[in-house]
């Protein structure tokens, strides 16, 4: 039985929450996904609240997902872009914040480059603080989706066997689908080259697999990641074409597995190097699923935070 309160006012990671706080996000984020499938598509919920979006990095789709959330709560939105910003003159983080919250703002869902950046900020300002990404810290919403979307598929993540495939090393999305899917009961296996699996990700009790067909034959689940190659400063590969051959998943390799798995991608995808658009557009594919739920997901985080200031 879910908790009707979240047990914490922001959302800074999933390391910070519970499993009651999990389900809890999971079940009021299914009412949620029914009333953005209504005709009306709004509720006024957070009409009394205003948000500011704070992204310090370029986002297309978790931007574009909180505003679209916040929009259906009814609340009334605050967007802010760091490259068009006094930050560019040399601006504070915490004066930037100061700067926005005195004019009225109640919470702030923020993606910054630098890990820990939102645990930083909850600790100097009133807001409630929605973590949107920190570096290659944690991107909790995402682990959320994900999660939410499994759940949707195969009745429970418990006991499932899901496996993160590509840049382990510099994803935020591996860290948090990590902790959340091991906190709703899954065993969750990492996959990748040697230099982009993190050298101590094992004591997070994950299994570590270097062959791509191993992995996907053990799984019922594959997120598959991009190779995020403006966090690498040195090269992890010889070659996008040689990662493609030893870790693309393409239609072949899928057709030949023992079973029929379920496959995942956070986005934005870069076709023909993890997977290929046979494989994003297939049937067993879920990706814009998860593009779906991020919206429902996002609105039970708002509307769950937004009720601790009761």
């Amino acid at each position: 039985m879910a908790a009707d309160r979240l047990s914490n006012r922001h959302l800074l990671g999933i390391k910070y929450i519970d499993r009651n706080d999990i389900d809890l996000i999971l079940d009021t984020a299914k009412n949620f996904k029914e009333v953005i499938n209504r005709p009306i598509k709004k509720v006024p919920s957070l009409r009394d609240i205003t948000i500011a979006n704070i992204f310090f990095e370029n986002s297309t789709r978790t931007k574009l997902s909180f505003e679209l959330a916040e929009k259906r709560l009814s609340a009334d939105i605050v967007n802010f872009a760091a490259s068009s910003s006094s930050v560019s003159k040399g601006e504070t983080l915490i004066d930037t914040v100061n700067n926005i919250l005195s004019m009225k703002v109640d919470m702030v869902v923020m993606r910054h480059p630098y890990p820990g950046a939102g645990v930083f900020l909850s600790k100097h300002v009133k807001a409630q603080i929605v973590n949107a990404g920190d570096g290659a810290h944690e991107h909790p919403t995402q682990a959320l989706l994900d999660a939410f979307s499994i759940q949707e598929k195969l009745g429970t993540v418990t006991g499932k066997k899901v496996v993160i495939v590509g840049d382990i090393l510099h994803s935020r999305v591996a860290i948090s689908n990590i902790l959340c899917l091991q906190k709703l009961g899954a065993e969750v296996m990492v996959c990748g080259p040697t230099t982009l699996i993190p050298k101590h990700i094992a004591s997070l009790g994950v299994r570590v697999e270097h062959d791509l067909r191993k992995a996907l034959n053990w799984c019922d689940v594959a997120n598959m990641l991009r190779i995020q190659l403006e966090r690498q400063d040195i090269k992890y590969f010889p070659s996008l074409r040689e990662y493609a051959m030893m870790y693309g998943l393409d239609k072949k390799l899928l057709q030949s597995l023992d079973k029929e798995i379920i496959v995942m991608h956070p986005g934005p995808i870069n076709r023909g190097v993890e997977i290929t658009s046979d494989v994003a557009d297939s049937g067993q594919s879920i990706i814009l699923d998860q593009v779906e739920n991020g919206v429902a997901v996002r609105m039970a985080v708002l509307y769950l935070l937004a009720a601790q200031k009761e």
